[in-house]
């Protein structure tokens, strides 16, 4: 499923193992605390558990949005925007 995972993180720490797990989950990096990217349901849930583990609850800030591929679709995209093909299964594929 596409997921965008968004965070603003106090810790510099935190944050820099934060976008590495991403990376490591193969989400694409559009902003500097934003990220995208084709993930099942169980590594969805890993990834929130090793992130849960790494904030801080009272002062940090973590959005899960899971997006359908209609959704995603119908985004629209200004100026220097991420490349929408860069986050699909059939793009990835061509990769491996």
């Amino acid at each position: 499923m596409l997921t965008w995972i968004l965070y603003d993180i106090e810790v510099t720490k935190a944050r820099t193992k934060i976008a590495k797990l991403c990376q490591k989950f193969g989400l694409y990096r559009v902003q500097l605390s934003c990220f995208l990217g084709d993930i099942n349901q169980t590594e969805l849930k890993e990834l929130a558990l090793h992130i849960e583990d790494l904030i801080n609850p009272h002062k940090d800030k973590v959005y899960i949005f899971p997006i359908s591929k209609d959704d995603f679709d119908k985004t629209i995209l200004l100026g220097m925007a991420f490349d929408r093909e860069l986050v699909t299964d059939e793009i990835k594929a061509l990769f491996l």
